[in-house]
């Protein structure tokens, strides 16, 4: 039994190097056409990496530093991170983590960073501008009577814009949100983020990052103080209102001091105003003390609430540039020539086979 199943694999481990060999003797009689392939295959990967326009990417990474994560729940948070416990909050809001990368790449906020204005070629454009230049739309707009008067002024204001603009703005931003924009937090007990973008143009893609930067840290800061601003500027409207009550009160206190100068001790209903309006001279006074304490304490608020975006990295000219060379697409497409050329002959006899057999 054994002898027969060690002559059984001998006869099959034969059979094996046999057909090794008739395979590459086959694509040996072949080796012209192979060549052929990967010369050609070379060929198309240099025409390739001269086609190939560099890509830019500009890099810009900024620390994220608010007050009110300190203390309390946001320090028992801290102090679980430190022992290596992940209890999944997190004492920062709503903006914290992956949300806020996720607002970088809001349509909303793309959006309103490509009506943002840059300098180009000493004339002063939207970054959505910048973008179809580049992208040479305006040459096949020209043909179009509906698109040639399509304009992306900067600083517009988005409600204004038409359908045809909404669906404009939509394609870049999906362009820039699948191909061109990256945000990054690379360690979530770290509040430092990375964005990156990608973009052909290299002034495109440095004016793109910072604007985008700027625009979501704006929104970012108006957000997190927003109902310590509001509280703000009802008590300074509050303490402006009492101020002019008071300044009235004391004039009129002087002018019914001045109706009643020497008048005779006798006659005492006629300095009832002056009394009534000294009245109301200390209570606004003492109004006026408590909103003016209250008013400022609601600025040291404001202060408070109002998180800190440091910037770390900007992007500086030049940027990093990605190149498919000369020798890549030489090396890559002659090897990829040959390799399906080699493919394309082993399942042709392959199949050659299968058909005599048949």
């Amino acid at each position: 039994m054994d002898n027969k199943t060690f002559t059984s694999d001998e006869i099959s481990l034969k059979e094996l190097l046999e057909k090794a060999r008739d395979w590459y003797a086959y694509l040996y009689s072949k080796w012209k056409f192979i060549v052929l392939a990967g010369i050609i295959g070379a060929s198309l990967g240099i025409i390739y990496s001269l086609v190939r326009e560099p890509v830019y990417t500009a890099k810009l990474s900024f620390a994220l530093e608010d007050d009110r994560t300190g203390g309390g729940i946001g320090g028992a948070l801290g102090l679980a991170t430190t022992l290596g416990l992940d209890i999944g909050g997190s004492a920062g809001g709503v903006f914290t983590g992956a949300n806020l990368t996720e607002l970088f790449k809001s349509r909303s906020m793309v959006e309103k960073t490509l009506l943002a204005p840059v300098v180009v070629d000493n004339q002063v454009v939207s970054l959505a501008e910048m973008y179809i230049q580049n992208n040479k739309w305006r040459e096949q707009w020209d043909k179009d009577p509906k698109l040639k008067k399509i304009q992306f002024l900067p600083n517009k204001q988005r409600l204004g814009f038409s359908r045809v603009h909404d669906s404009i703005l939509g394609v870049i931003y999906e362009k820039l949100s699948m191909n061109g924009l990256s945000v990054d937090q690379k360690d979530k007990k770290i509040s430092i983020i990375t964005m990156e973008v990608s973009s052909k143009n290299e002034l495109f893609a440095k004016y793109f990052c910072e604007a985008l930067a700027k625009q979501v840290g704006r929104f970012y800061v108006d957000t997190k103080s927003k109902k310590a601003r509001i509280n703000m500027d009802i008590l300074e409207h509050q303490t402006d209102s009492i101020r002019r009550e008071l300044n009235g009160a004391i004039t009129g206190v002087a002018i019914a001091n001045d109706n009643t100068f020497n008048l005779n001790p006798a006659l005492n209903v006629q300095r009832a105003p002056s009394a009534r309006r000294q009245v109301d001279v200390q209570a606004n006074t003492a109004i006026l003390t408590e909103l003016v304490k209250q008013t400022e304490l609601a600025k040291v608020t404001v202060r408070k609430d109002t998180p800190l975006i440091q910037v770390i990295d900007r992007p500086i000219l030049p940027l990093a540039v990605d190149r498919f060379g000369k020798l890549m697409g030489l090396v890559l497409g002659g090897f990829l020539g040959g390799f399906f050329s080699v493919c394309y002959f082993l399942l042709k006899k392959h199949f050659s086979s299968s058909q005599i057999l048949t």
